[in-house]
């Protein structure tokens, strides 16, 4: 799982069936410091997170499995809403 801050909405008219209903978000992943770190990725979105919200999300082949179709074309899913994060030196 990563780390990123919803940072806007991903409005597609057209998309694939298995997609329909499937709010898009998108997400800036962050590094250990909570700091930007790479592009910004299109997430479905399983939560009902929002602009500003920090989630967790995973990528890859698991990305389509918590999606109500199992064999969706996703590459990142937002799989919780973060309400803290503490890190021990």
């Amino acid at each position: 799982m990563k780390i990123g801050t919803v940072i806007g909405t991903v409005v597609a008219s057209r998309k694939v069936d298995s997609l329909k209903g499937v709010k898009l978000l998108l997400v800036q992943p962050l590094d250990e410091e909570r700091k930007a770190s790479g592009e910004p990725v299109v997430a479905c979105d399983t939560q009902q997170a929002g602009p500003g919200e920090t989630v967790f999300f995973i990528g890859g082949r698991e990305a389509s499995l918590p999606l109500p179709e199992p064999f969706n074309p996703s590459d990142a899913t937002v799989t919780g809403i973060v309400d803290a994060v503490t890190r021990d030196a």
